[in-house]
């Protein structure tokens, strides 16, 4: 006899928490990429680092918009993804409990 699957709330909030770190990871991936000077051409890399630039950019856009970069002498500090990082945790940890109940 073969049972269905259920999936509950908390099977949900579980997959929601999932996501919302590996979303984290993508970003700190990005927040290293930034620091690293160029690198020199791989394909497979550069078909990683497009697709993590790809997914994490629409989303701190966002606060880039907002949050201006600290010149500090020659370069500049973005405090953008940091605040990003934030308001994820914050906003996700939030319907992560509403989902979960």
């Amino acid at each position: 006899m073969i049972v269905p699957l259920a999936i509950n709330r908390v099977d949900v909030a579980h997959y929601l928490n999932t996501l919302i770190v590996v979303y984290f990871v993508l970003i700190f991936l990005r927040i290293l990429m930034s620091w690293l000077p160029t690198l020199p051409y791989s394909r497979w890399l550069d078909i990683v680092l497009g697709f993590v630039k790809d997914v994490t950019d629409p989303y701190l856009n966002v606060f880039r918009r907002f949050v201006p970069t600290l010149r500090i002498g020659g370069g500049g500090l973005d405090l953008s993804p940091m605040i990003a990082i934030v308001v994820l945790f914050l906003v996700g940890g939030l319907i992560v409990r509403a989902v979960h109940g």
